[in-house]
């Protein structure tokens, strides 16, 4: 099945009893068994089944095969995923699957604040560090790799930073190394890319936004891509778990014990909800890549915008990766400036359609100013390294009529712009 189908379809089969054609929401923390020995055999893995919602739930489940479907866009390696109970729980899984005391994350630079706080001040406890390269070029990577580094982090699209990164030349150096690749896609779900014919052996995602879409729920996952061989790895529980596990030996050690102690596992009732917004994943991101770049070339040639930040435009450089990489489809966010502090702050106040909001991939458009929010605990000088300036908007652009979404920009710059002149003559 093509993206769009495994969508609506991808994991679930139907009720065979019932007919019912949409995935149950069973709301359960736990599930009997008639007898002891049954549960006995469930809790030891000789025989499948569900003891504990904290573990696995039939609803969780089937979203996670409906991504790791999505997931899969090639013959070759079976993939397997892992829903969280947010895009941070799954990063968070995922590093403490792999670390230990000592260990180094190599991660690309100007990604979202959230991870950057999650590996330095959380991570940086229990004496693991972090060492940021530029994702431009692979070789920047090639020179910061040590005997410590045992994961490399990358965004698929910078946030905010809005670059592309060199996704297959980092894999390539990854694999010289023997490091497998962590690729946060958050940005280029399915159908934009599939991660791992870029060579990405861990692809996590916030399925807060764009496969949710609507704003209704928080939550997470990790996939498994089968690119990277567990049983010659560097780490070695997971060499242990292979000879039993196999390729599944990550994703086998993650719910048998880093999964099941942290706890970050989702509710049932927000697994049903990323699977309603799945359904229509594929035309959502389709609309939301057509109105961001039609956004974005207006925005490049308003006389009062001083620049627009979209790897969709031809003038970014990171164009050319978009049109070989994701099919000319650069996601549904921005970043632009009117050039000052006070003008990014009034035109916020003067949105009527757009919100002021966090999140991304909802289908409303939402406007934030990072440097007073998401960064705002990281100093100017932390903040301009990351590439998050005083002047910077990001926009998250919705499926809202593109008319709609332009108009109300326009009247907002109109009365920034105004707002600014008028502090200036009263100054």
């Amino acid at each position: 099945m093509k993206p769009r189908t495994k969508a609506i379809h991808g994991g679930y089969a139907g009720d065979p009893v019932t007919g019912a054609t949409v995935v149950p929401l069973y709301q359960t923390a736990a599930y009997a068994y008639g007898t002891a020995e049954e549960l006995a055999d469930v809790f030891s893995g000789r025989a499948p089944g569900d003891v504990y919602t904290r573990i696995s739930n039939p609803t969780t489940q089937a979203l996670e095969k409906r991504l790791a479907e999505l997931e899969a866009g090639r013959k070759g390696p079976v993939t397997g995923c892992i829903a969280t109970a947010s895009g941070m729980a799954a990063i968070t899984a995922t590093m403490m699957g792999l670390l230990r005391s000592g260990d180094e994350i190599l991660s690309a630079n100007g990604i979202f604040g959230g991870t950057m706080s999650l590996f330095t001040s959380t991570l940086g406890r229990f004496g693991v560090t972090t060492t940021y390269a530029s994702a431009d070029k692979a070789d920047s990577f090639g020179k910061s790799i040590n005997e410590r580094t045992k994961v490399i982090f990358l965004e698929s699209i910078g946030n905010p930073r809005m670059n592309v990164p060199d996704i297959e030349g980092i894999a390539q150096v990854a694999h010289e190394h023997n490091i497998p690749l962590v690729l946060d896609s958050t940005l280029t779900p399915p159908p934009i890319m599939q991660a791992g014919p870029f060579g990405a052996d861990i692809v996590v995602f916030s399925t807060s936004k764009y496969i949710n879409g609507h704003g209704t729920a928080i939550g997470g996952a990790l996939i498994d891509t089968g690119n990277y061989d567990w049983g010659r790895g560097l780490f070695s529980d997971l060499r242990q778990a292979a000879l039993r596990l196999g390729r599944f030996s990550f994703l086998g050690h993650l719910r048998k014990v880093i999964y099941r102690d942290l706890g970050g596992c989702p509710a049932p009732m927000n697994s049903f909800l990323m699977l309603q917004g799945l359904e229509t994943l594929v035309p959502r991101v389709e609309l939301h890549c057509a109105n961001a770049h039609n956004l974005a070339t207006r925005l490049s040639a308003h006389p009062r915008v001083a620049w627009v930040n979209y790897p969709g435009l031809p003038s970014s450089p990171y164009n050319d990766r978009v049109v070989r990489g994701f099919g000319g489809r650069a996601g549904g966010m921005l970043t632009f400036s009117l050039g000052t502090r006070q003008r990014a702050m009034a035109f916020i106040n003067a949105l009527r359609l757009a919100k002021n909001m966090t999140n991304i991939g909802d289908a409303k458009t939402l406007v934030l100013h990072p440097a007073t929010t998401i960064y705002q605990e990281y100093t100017e000088e932390e903040r301009n390294a990351v590439g998050v300036h005083d002047d910077m908007l990001r926009v998250s652009v919705g499926i809202e009529d593109i008319d709609d979404i332009i108009a109300d920009f326009e009247q907002a710059i109109a009365a920034a712009t105004q707002s600014a002149c008028t502090a200036k003559e009263a100054t």
